[in-house]
C-alpha cells in the first residue's frame, strides 16, 4: 500500500467512525438488559483488524508475487479452509458418537493435525486477503468506482468469526426496530433462551440470526470455501462502506424502506462485481450449465445441490408465506399469523430447509435483501423498484451514483417512473 493509500485509509476510518451516531432509545435499553453480557465488542475487533491491515500495508505483500502465484495463494487458502471444515466436522462426530468412551484420547492425533492446519492457514490468511483486496480493487477501477487511482474507501476486509445479530420486530407488523450484535459462536440454547425472555418481557418478536458479512471498517467476512460467495460478499460490504460516505448510506437507519434500498443495492452490486472478479482472475472456476455461468470450486465434499430433493420452490413458498402473514397482521390477527408461521416453518422443515424459527423478526431481517424476486420480502415494493432502476441504468456506476444520492423511497419511485 502506497503512502496515498495509507492516508486515504486513515481518513476513511475517521469519516466512517465520526459519521456513526449512537441512538439510545428506551426499548434499546430494555433489550440490552438481556443482551449486555453477550454483546459483541466492535471497538476491540476493529483495533485488532486495523493492526493486521497496517502490517499488510507496510509489507505490501502481494507485490512480492507475480499474477500466477497470487492466484495460487488464494486457491491454496480456500483448499486449506475446506480441509479445516472437514476436520472440524470429523472431530464433532467423534465427540458426538456414544460408542466412543474417551473422545479426547481418540481424537488426539486429529486435534494435533487440525492445529497444524490452523497455523498454516493463519500464515497464509493475511496474504490471501491482501491479494483479494487488490484484485477486487482492480474490478472497481474498471467499473469506474475509483477516485483518482484507488477506491475510496480502500477495499479492506478481514475473514473472521462473525457476531450474531439479534433482530427485534413488533408482533403486530413486520418492521426491524432493533438490531444488536452478539458474540460469535453463541450456543443455540442460549439464543433460544434469550429470545424467549425478550419476547415475554417486551411483547415483541425476536430472532438471533447469522450473518455472512458486516460493513464495519475493515469489513468483517465469514470464512467460506466458495470464491464466488467470498468475492460477492466482500464487494457487498465494500458497497455499504461506499454508500456510508453518501446520502443513502447515511440514511440507512431512518426507515425500513431505506434499509431495504441499501441492502438490495449492495446485493445487486456485490453480485455483479463478484461475477466480474471471477471472470477476470479465476476463469477456470466458471462452468456452463443450462446456458448459465456458475462457479465451481473443487472440493472433496458432496455438493448439496447434487443430492436428491423433492421439487420445492423455496423463494415462491416463502413469498406466499410473507403475503399471508402481512394480510393477517393487517387485520389484527396476530395470534393466527404466528400459528400460521409455525405451521409453515414445519412445511419448510419437511422439505429440507432447517429454519429454527419463522416469525415477524425473521421477515424483518431477511425481507430487506430483495435483489431477487419473491422470497421473504413478499409484496414489499422497494426491492422491485431498486431492481427496476438497475435495469434502466446503462452501467453499474450510473446506477450506484444515482441511487446513492437518494434519502427517501419517493425519490426512488420518481426515478423509476421517468
Amino acid at each position: 500500500m502506497s503512502r496515498l493509500e495509507i492516508l486515504v485509509f486513515a481518513l476513511t476510518i475517521s469519516v466512517l467512525f465520526s459519521g456513526s451516531t449512537l441512538i439510545v432509545a428506551d426499548q434499546t435499553e430494555r433489550v440490552r438488559v438481556y443482551t449486555r453480557v453477550v454483546e459483541f465488542d466492535y471497538f476491540e475487533w476493529t483495533v485488532n483488524a486495523i493492526g493486521v491491515k497496517l502490517v499488510q500495508a507496510t509489507l505490501h505483500t502481494p507485490n512480492y508475487y507475480d499474477e500466477y502465484n497470487q492466484h495460487q495463494i488464494v486457491l491454496d487458502y480456500l483448499k486449506l479452509t475446506d480441509e479445516i471444515i472437514q476436520q472440524e466436522y470429523q472431530l464433532k462426530i467423534i465427540f458426538s458418537d456414544p460408542n466412543i468412551q474417551n473422545p479426547d484420547s481418540v481424537s488426539k492425533a486429529q486435534q494435533a493435525h487440525l492445529n497444524q492446519l490452523y497455523e498454516s492457514q493463519r500464515k497464509l490468511a493475511s496474504t490471501a486477503e491482501a491479494v483479494l483486496e487488490q484484485q477486487i480493487s482492480e474490478i472497481l477501477r474498471e467499473q469506474g468506482l475509483t477516485e483518482i487511482v484507488l477506491p475510496i474507501p480502500p477495499v479492506l476486509f478481514h475473514i473472521t468469526p462473525l457476531p450474531y445479530n439479534l433482530i427485534i420486530s413488533p408482533r403486530n407488523n413486520i418492521q426491524q426496530e432493533e438490531s444488536i450484535s452478539l458474540v460469535p459462536d453463541l450456543p443455540v440454547n442460549i439464543q433460544v433462551d434469550l429470545e424467549n425472555k425478550i419476547d415475554k418481557a417486551l411483547n415483541v418478536s425476536s430472532l438471533v440470526v447469522p450473518v455472512g458479512g458486516i460493513g464495519s471498517y475493515p469489513t468483517m467476512i465469514e470464512r467460506s470455501t466458495s470464491l464466488n460467495w467470498l468475492s460477492s460478499t466482500i464487494a457487498h460490504e465494500w458497497i455499504h462502506n461506499w454508500l456510508e460516505l453518501r446520502p443513502l448510506g447515511k440514511s440507512y437507519e431512518i426507515t425500513n424502506e431505506l434499509r431495504t434500498m441499501n441492502e438490495t443495492t449492495a446485493s445487486i452490486a456485490g453480485d455483479e462485481i463478484g461475477r466480474l472478479f471471477i471472470q477476470k482472475f479465476y476463469p477456470e472456476l466458471l462452468t456452463k450449465e443450462n446456458g448459465n455461468i456458475s462457479v465451481n470450486f473443487p472440493s472433496s465434499r458432496p455438493d448439496p445441490n447434487d443430492l436428491p430433493r423433492l421439487q420445492f420452490d423455496f423463494r415462491a413458498e416463502m413469498h406466499k408465506t410473507r403475503i399471508s402473514v402481512d394480510d393477517q397482521l393487517a387485520k389484527g390477527k396476530v395470534d393466527e399469523a404466528e400459528s400460521y408461521m409455525e405451521s409453515r416453518r414445519q412445511v419448510f422443515w419437511d422439505n429440507g430447509y432447517a429454519i429454527r424459527k419463522l416469525n415477524q423478526a425473521y421477515f424483518a431481517f431477511y425481507g430487506a435483501y430483495a435483489d431477487l424476486p419473491g422470497g421473504a420480502a413478499g409484496e414489499d415494493p422497494v426491492g422491485p423498484a431498486v431492481r427496476a432502476l438497475r435495469a434502466q441504468s446503462p452501467t453499474l456506476v450510473v446506477f450506484l451514483k444515482k441511487i446513492s444520492q437518494m434519502t427517501t423511497f419517493d425519490e426512488l419511485k420518481a426515478a423509476v417512473s421517468k
